[in-house]
């Protein structure tokens, strides 16, 4: 089962520093939202084939771990572990869920955010490379949003079988 708490928890942790038990990247984005993920819980496979699956061992990692495209198509084709569930909008997210950010609309997810609260029904967020903890989970006012900008909401399902 998949601990939300436990990768909100996690999130709230490490949002503001690097937990030196993993690599970390000058976009490290994927990479913390990744770290949140398996402190929740959710299984790694695919190991040693970076193409394949969701994982980081032997100082090496799948490019689902640590990037934000791979990681979003991982995550809505998984049939086996770690999967997640497009859902229409932000306001059918939960806590641990995932947002993916196309700031550019063109196609090519370039962030990723993990849900670790709500103002009202909407989700804040935290993230890493510029690093924030309960941001608002439209990102309007950061510097890579643009009127182009698209999202994909993400549940993570709760069961890994």
């Amino acid at each position: 089962m998949y601990n939300r708490q436990a990768a909100v928890q996690y999130a709230n942790t490490w949002w503001n520093s690097y937990n030196p038990a993993y690599p970390t990247f000058d976009v490290d984005c994927t990479n913390y939202i990744s770290q949140c993920l398996k402190a929740g819980g959710a299984p790694m496979r695919g190991y040693p084939n970076r193409e394949k699956g969701w994982w980081i061992e032997g100082g090496t990692w799948s490019l689902s771990w640590s990037t934000a495209h791979s990681l979003r198509w991982y995550l809505e084709t998984s049939t086996v572990g770690l999967k997640g569930l497009k859902v229409a909008n932000a306001r059918d997210l939960e806590l641990g869920d995932v947002i993916c950010y196309d700031f550019e609309g063109d196609g090519r997810y370039d962030h990723t955010t993990i849900v670790t609260g709500f103002d009202g029904n909407e989700p804040l967020v935290n993230a890493h490379t510029n690093n924030s903890k309960d941001r608002d989970w439209s990102y309007n006012t950061s510097y890579a949003f643009q009127n182009e900008t698209k999202y994909i909401f993400i549940h993570i399902v709760d069961s890994f079988n």
